[in-house]
């Protein structure tokens, strides 16, 4: 075989690779969107078939069954989740600085809708929380490293003397602040209104000054949370 056959060979592997490739994405951005409405339950390849206007035939063949589907579809929210919410927080020296942007980032990617659901996690969860299965384990580990991200911020501003707080302290600190945005996120899709992140907001600042923040670090959830 010629050099050159061989390179058009490769090039059209590479074609194949890039427009599957476009497709799996494309078929992704409908799938976690249809998630964050109606759940992981109502997630089938017909169904996102016919929300997503392509075949069931090149669905299957993305993702060969149902539970492959959720699978990706897991993935996927979780990846926009990290470019939304984490990556950019990241920028922020970790501690206090990176806790509350972290918590700003996260207010906004529910209030804006980026999931027309809201929060793509809160609505999986609520799924999967009780049925036991290679989803739930993918569900639950990326809310184990969100959790644990976030305690480890908790963590790092008590050993930097920015919150005084001790071992249970960092404990309830890690756990309320994500307690109040998800109570924000539900009761914000219940009545469709913004008012709850006002909230939620306001109750993390206060709580992170009674745990000991320099109030002027908590700017970023002063912020108006009513106009999308």
């Amino acid at each position: 075989m010629s050099d050159s056959i061989t390179a058009e060979a490769a090039q059209g592997v590479d074609g194949r690779r890039a427009r599957g490739d476009a497709s799996r994405r494309a078929v992704l951005t409908f799938a976690t969107d249809l998630v964050s409405v109606e759940g992981l339950d109502g997630l089938s390849i017909g169904r996102l078939a016919e929300e997503s206007g392509h075949s069931k035939s090149s669905i299957a063949g993305l993702f060969q069954n149902k539970a492959g589907l959720q699978l990706a579809t897991v993935d996927a929210g979780r990846a926009v989740f990290m470019a939304v919410v984490v990556d950019p927080a990241r920028e922020q020296p970790r501690g206090l600085p990176r806790l509350v942007t972290l918590m700003d980032h996260l207010i906004e990617y529910s209030r804006t809708r980026v999931f027309a659901g809201g929060c793509f996690f809160a609505a999986v969860s609520a799924d999967v929380d009780s049925k036991p299965g290679p989803v739930r384990d993918a569900v639950r580990a990326a809310m184990s490293d969100w959790y644990g991200y976030i305690e480890a911020q908790v963590r790092y501003a008590a050993e930097a003397g920015e919150l005084a707080l001790d071992a249970a302290g960092i404990e309830a600190l890690a756990f309320e602040l994500p307690a109040l945005y998800e109570q924000a996120n539900a009761r914000s899709l219940l009545y469709g209104d913004d008012r709850p992140y006002e909230i939620a907001a306001r109750a993390m600042r206060e709580r992170l000054v009674r745990a000991g923040a320099d109030a002027t670090t908590l700017a970023p959830l002063e912020r108006p949370r009513t106009a999308r």
